[in-house]
This record gives structure tokens, C-alpha cells and sequence, in this order.
């Protein structure tokens, strides 16, 4: 039995569809990530199987219980740590994982017992005691996963939890969700970070514009952009002067171009970066800085849309 079961699963809002035909399972025990630029249809996604939306067509199943037919069993299998803060700012960490515990149905010496538990997991034991709203917004975001650890759930849904935070308090998430993990639990992850998505997960399933466009592990994605190199490229002119001429290079899959930095893929980085820079003199634009990256996630996402998986 898979532990996330999603099939065909859409959501519209008035004509706009914020989802289209989402599909994709996880394994019991493993890590799925939804990777995606902000706007791609994650939070809705999750925010569909943890039962605050309806969809508007198909299903999905947590451990085997239909989201829209058994909901109330599906939310029982469930721990979500939202995106957003859901914590009292003026109890202490651990009045506020109490409060949580209380609302799960803990009591007593099992309600202490837990939050002592997972106090020791998100590394907070020492800082029990002060309010949550000296905390800084790492510190915060594990209570926030320490919330949705007391009742043990089988499966936890973490929306973008290492969002401006940090880089010590997002090393110490990546560590809870391994850990969480080797423990045996099934983590969806979402995130726009494909460094996260590739340190983590089993599979990912790749979002974009509401719909997955891709999916399967790290290496089978890889696989789909063959040897496929990606170039970024900036320049001391207008990046519009010379992208039709490189879309016309032999050797170059795609071009695309944001905030002044030109992203190529090309099939030999050797023979065709030359060309690059042949073509550029001829339209009097000067290349000022070139990056060359092996085969990666954005490259796949690039791949598949035609830009690449940035905010």
C-alpha cells in the first residue's frame, strides 16, 4: 500500500486552475518532494490532502483513507507543518507543544512523556521554557515541526519548511526530516529548492503552472535531459540583442534569459561555448561571465518548460 496516493486530483477557483490533474504516490517509509517555483500549485496540493480544501476533481489517500470519502481517518494519519507560524507567540516552547499534544488527545504522563520526546528531536530541550516569540524564525519552524510530530503520525507533510531561515537552522530541518525518515516515517516535502529536493528524496515530482510534469527518482530525472550541460551566461549588453542569433547556434536545446543572466542548455559545452562567444562579437555584446553545471534538477526543469526553476 502506498502511504500518499494521489490521482487526477484538481482544483479550480472560479476559472483559474490552481491544480490540473495532479498524480503521484509515495512509498510507506520514504521522502516525495514537490518541487516547483512559488505559484507551481504545492501549498494547494497539500493543502487538498490534508483536508482545508475540497478538490475539485479526483482523489488522493493518506495510508489508504480517500481524502474526500474518509477524511477524518486521512487526517489522522497526518502531521502538517504549515508554512506559515502556526504557534503562540507568548507561551513558552513547551506550552505550546502541550497545547498541541491536548488537542491530539494527549493527557498526563503520555502528553509529557511525548513532548519531552520531541522537544530532543527538534533540539529545543534547553529553550523549553522561553516564549516562542524571542525565538528566531529557525527556531520557530522546528517548533512548528515539533507540533506535528506528537501523535506520531504515519505520514508528515512539510510545506516549505527552510523558507528565510537561517543556514544553521535549515541544516538542523534537513537533519529532522533524514531522521524522521530512518525512523521509519513518509515525509512529503515541497520546496523550490532543488538542492533540497535532491539531498532528500526518493522521488520527486516536479510542479509547474499546477500540473506535475515530471516524475521518479533524482537519477531517472537526470535521465530524461541526457548529457545535456547547462550554461549560464552574463553579459554587458541587453540579453534580447543576441538570444535569437544563440536559439539558432547548432549545439543549443534551449535558451532563456531573466534578470540579466542568460541560461543555455547545450549538448557539448566544448564545441558549442565557442560559437557562443563567435556570435556575440558579431553582434557587438561581450560575454562578462560564463558558468558551466552538469546535468541537474533546474536543467530538467529548464528541459521541460523552457526556463528555468527560479522565483
Amino acid at each position: 500500500m502506498n502511504a500518499i496516493e494521489v490521482k487526477n486530483l484538481k482544483k479550480s477557483f472560479g476559472d483559474f486552475q490552481a491544480v490540473q490533474d495532479a498524480t503521484f504516490s509515495a512509498n510507506a517509509g520514504e521522502v516525495l518532494s514537490l518541487l516547483g517555483p512559488n505559484g507551481a500549485g504545492k501549498s494547494t496540493t497539500i493543502s487538498m490532502l490534508s483536508g482545508l480544501l475540497t478538490p475539485t476533481g479526483g482523489d488522493a489517500s493518506i495510508m489508504g483513507h480517500s481524502v474526500t470519502k474518509e477524511p477524518e481517518l486521512a487526517k489522522a494519519s497526518l502531521g502538517v507543518v504549515p508554512q506559515d507560524i502556526a504557534l503562540y507567540p507568548d507561551l513558552s516552547a513547551r506550552e505550546n507543544l502541550v497545547f498541541w499534544g491536548k488537542m491530539y488527545g494527549l493527557r498526563g504522563a503520555a502528553l509529557k512523556s511525548r513532548v519531552d520526546e520531541v522537544l530532543e528531536i527538534i533540539g529545543l530541550t534547553d529553550r523549553q521554557k522561553d516564549h516562542v516569540g524571542k525565538f528566531s524564525g529557525g527556531m520557530k519552524r522546528r517548533v512548528n515541526i515539533g507540533a506535528a510530530l506528537l501523535h506520531k503520525p504515519d505520514v508528515i507533510i512539510m510545506d516549505e519548511p527552510t523558507v528565510g531561515i537561517d543556514p544553521q537552522s535549515r541544516r538542523h530541518i534537513l537533519d529532522n526530516v533524514k531522521e524522521l525518515n530512518r525512523q521509519g516515517m513518509t515525509v512529503l516535502y515541497t520546496t523550490h529548492y532543488m538542492e533540497e529536493a535532491a539531498e532528500l528524496s526518493n522521488h520527486i515530482a516536479i510542479m509547474d503552472k499546477g500540473r506535475v510534469i515530471a516524475y521518479g527518482s533524482h537519477d531517472e530525472l537526470i535521465k530524461m535531459v541526457g548529457q545535456e550541460t547547462r550554461i549560464d551566461v552574463t553579459l554587458n549588453a541587453e540579453a534580447e540583442k543576441i538570444l535569437d542569433a544563440w536559439r539558432a547556434t547548432e549545439g543549443v536545446a534551449r535558451i532563456d534569459s531573466l534578470d540579466g543572466k542568460i541560461t543555455a542548455l547545450v549538448d557539448d559545452s566544448n564545441r558549442v561555448l565557442p560559437r557562443l562567444f563567435d556570435a556575440a562579437s558579431k553582434h557587438g555584446v561581450r560575454i562578462t561571465s560564463v558558468d558551466i553545471q552538469e546535468p541537474n534538477l533546474e536543467t530538467v526543469f529548464l528541459h521541460l518548460t523552457g526556463r528555468a526553476l527560479r522565483d
